[in-house]
């Protein structure tokens, strides 16, 4: 049964499944539901705790053992078991398929790792162990999920904002949720079950948000050019290199000229043909409304002029052509601006 990791707690104070399967690359989540996990488990007399990580050379056989094994100080095992690449292997899928059969109340199964994807949630052994227990992904929080994850746990420290100070907080640490606990964390210190204004709140905090490229394409190809250029400043900051992005935008372009010629043809776009999914088809969508064929030419001839140039390294600011680029994806009109060739 999969739960969101904002419904865990409901889900775990019903009482422990005899398996959790928590995957995901959102690594505050992950802390959280693993360790709600972990004081259950304490807190119901699973004592001993066996830790294994299924790396290089891995036998499976401590897994069989670790089940079946008995203690003096306790007869409930807790075994936490590590998927370093979220897969298991033939062998460790046969093995956690047995296990998933012989699984009883004094044995508490977790198994964790990194974002998967559909095929390792299709395989038998996360099934069976699905079937028996509580699946959580843990993906990145975006909109209204990242607010809604800030007022949750504004609530928990009994912190009262504004709806435009929510904001405030997810603007700082976007893309960061463990920079967002902290801070909220600092804020329920420095203003204890209080009312904090704007003002305290803008005061207090320091910009820990991070992103990546592909974000960044997402927030382009929406239209949102205070956000890109935000993006734009954080990854020049992080010292992520132009050429990354280059690359990036070339592959955007490509994905907009298919998609602009198959417009044409006046059939329906057969969106998986193109490798986009549901949940990326807004922002395409979006794109091909604004961008006209003599607009996504310009875009073309400037993305082969400025990778021609990066390589070369005559542009003395890379992210400021990088900054004008990404805004002739959003429809913005640029030549009247300066700096679009330093």
């Amino acid at each position: 049964m999969q739960v969101y990791p904002n419904q865990f707690g409901q889900e775990i104070s019903r009482g422990l499944k005899s398996c959790y399967l928590v995957f995901g690359d959102e690594p505050q989540q992950k802390f959280d539901v693993i360790e709600q996990i972990r004081q259950t488990a304490k807190q119901q007399g699973f004592i001993e705790r066996t830790v294994l990580v299924a790396d290089t050379g891995f036998s499976w056989n401590h897994v069989l053992e670790a089940t079946q094994s008995m203690s003096l100080f306790s007869s409930q095992q807790f075994i936490e078991l590590e998927l370093p690449t979220g897969k298991p292997g033939t062998e460790g899928s046969k093995m956690l398929q047995e296990i998933a059969k012989a699984l009883h109340q004094d044995v508490l199964l977790l198994v964790h790792g990194p974002k998967i994807g559909k095929d390792v949630q299709r395989g038998k052994w996360f099934k069976v162990l699905d079937e028996v227990g509580v699946s959580v992904m843990c993906y990145p929080l975006e909109g209204r999920q990242l607010h809604s994850w800030i007022a949750q746990h504004l609530q928990s420290h009994q912190l009262s904002v504004s709806g435009n100070g929510t904001k405030i907080i997810a603007d700082f640490c976007e893309g960061n949720l463990l920079a967002a606990k902290q801070e909220i964390d600092k804020l329920a210190l420095l203003y204890p079950q209080q009312s904090i204004t704007d003002e305290q709140i803008e005061y207090a905090m320091v910009d820990q948000s991070r992103y990546n490229v592909f974000q960044l394409v997402d927030v382009m190809l929406s239209g949102d050019s205070r956000r890109c250029v935000k993006m734009l400043y954080r990854l020049e900051s992080e010292g992520l290199e132009p050429n990354i992005i280059i690359w990036a935008l070339v592959r955007e372009w490509e994905t907009l000229w298919k998609l602009h010629c198959a417009q044409l043809d006046g059939t329906p776009i057969q969106w998986q043909k193109f490798g986009i999914w549901r949940n990326r088809q807004g922002f395409y969508q979006s794109a091909l409304q604004r961008l006209s064929a003599s607009q996504l030419n310009a875009i073309q001839q400037a993305l082969s002029d400025a990778d021609l140039a990066f390589k070369q390294n005559v542009i003395s600011k890379p992210y400021v052509k990088l900054c004008h680029l990404c805004m002739m994806f959003m429809g913005i009109n640029i030549f009247h601006l300066p700096l679009v060739d330093a």
